[in-house]
């Protein structure tokens, strides 16, 4: 070692034993004993501000900011109402992204929460309705063998159909069969096939609710060589039909798609199903259209499926096969709310592919749906009207 550089670290030492002679003085120590007994008088977080609440923008993502529970696996939680993802979307004939339809929509529920699910076209707010809901998390769909991830769908919603009611004294309508009910959150539409299995084994064959734009009965695609190739997006209605899991009570409503032909319109007659196109709502207008599915599905049991392209791609875009002169988001919300009171015994919304968004309007349009989804579940029979405001001219 140099000598410039032994008197170089002698003087950084000297200099550092009069900083903290310094430091440690009397009056110093006495300065330092004040704050630091000042600091414990502060107000905590709690005491100041109460507790640490979640904003629409912040916290765990879960739908509607629900309480979020990994049920498949925590064997003891009841429920009344479950949200579960689906993120399957290898089974798609166009687009692909729907795996991440769960996300889009639980991202597009931030601003719905608990304590403010009032809405005055129902007039009544679900989560004060004295039932148990909420999220279920996402299925862990083997996203290279779709065998194997329709199964494990399946087996998930049997799990969590075959839980007991956690407020059976509170159930209502459907619900007062000792099973709970799931929305499922696709996912492409193939996430319907298990679905349906597992709600066979329970309820035996039941109708479907389809707003769609295309129908879904087809029987299979050109290249389908093998059982397996034949379940995608577009087919499992039809397979549905084969496996006695649907009856013959079903209806579409909104569909607009291009067709081989006449014969596309007789197939999907002999699935079961009656159609109500995307035009009729403009020859027979919402109320007819009510008037006609509440009609057909009776009182038997019924799910309801909802693709996400049923609404027009110019107010939900995200999506995998998107069709021009769709519904819009209010009329769809208008039918739904008229539907309310039939024996529902679970519901979906599909085919949410956030990839194709613009500013998250799908994903808030669909988070939107599935809380007309809780309302259709918990209510006897569609709201009554609201009374017209007055003329504001009266007060001139």
């Amino acid at each position: 070692m140099s000598h410039s550089t032994s008197l170089l670290l002698l003087g950084v030492l000297l200099f550092s034993v009069t900083s903290i002679a310094h430091d440690h003085s009397p009056e110093q120590n006495a300065f330092k004993l004040e704050k630091f007994q000042e600091s414990l008088k502060e107000s905590t977080w709690l005491e100041k501000y109460g507790p640490q609440i979640d904003q629409s923008f912040s916290g765990p993502l879960s739908f509607s900011h629900l309480p979020y529970t990994r049920c498949l696996e925590n064997e003891e939680t009841k429920f009344d109402i479950a949200i579960l993802g689906m993120p399957f979307d290898t089974a798609v004939t166009y687009r692909p992204g729907a795996r991440f339809g769960p996300y889009a929509i639980r991202s597009g529920s931030r601003r719905q929460r608990e304590a403010r699910g009032y809405t005055l076209s129902w007039a009544k707010d679900p989560f004060a309705e004295g039932v148990k809901i909420i999220d279920c998390g996402d299925v862990p769909v083997n996203p290279f063998d779709n065998a194997l991830a329709i199964d494990q769908m399946e087996v998930a919603y049997s799990t969590l159909l075959r839980r007991a009611l956690a407020t059976p004294e509170r159930a209502k309508g459907a619900m007062l069969n000792p099973h709970p009910r799931i929305i499922s959150l696709g996912g492409d539409h193939t996430i319907v096939l298990p679905i349906l299995r597992a709600l066979n084994k329970v309820h035996g064959p039941i109708s479907v609710i389809h707003f769609d734009a295309h129908l879904d009965t087809w029987r299979s695609y050109p290249g389908a060589v093998t059982n397996q190739s034949r379940v995608t997006h577009g087919t499992f209605f039809a397979v549905a039909q084969e496996e006695g899991l649907i009856s013959d009570t079903s209806i579409h409503a909104g569909i607009r798609c291009k067709l081989e032909g006449e014969e596309d319109l007789e197939n999907d007659e002999s699935v079961g199903f009656q159609l109500i196109s995307g035009d009729d709502i403009d020859d027979l207008g919402i109320p007819e259209i009510i008037r006609l599915i509440r009609k057909r599905i009776g009182d038997s049991p019924v799910y309801l499926s909802l693709d996400i392209d049923v609404i027009d791609p110019g107010l939900a875009p995200a999506t995998g096969t998107p069709e021009a002169g769709g519904w819009t988001t209010r009329e769809l919300k208008r039918i739904l709310r008229g539907l309310a009171g039939l024996n529902l015994v679970g519901a979906d919304i599909v085919e949410v592919a956030p990839a194709y968004d613009n500013a998250e309007i799908t994903g808030i349009a669909a988070a939107d749906l599935v809380h007309d989804f809780l309302m259709m579940f918990l209510s006897d029979h569609p709201p009554t009207k609201r009374k017209a405001r007055e003329d504001p001219r009266d007060e001139l």
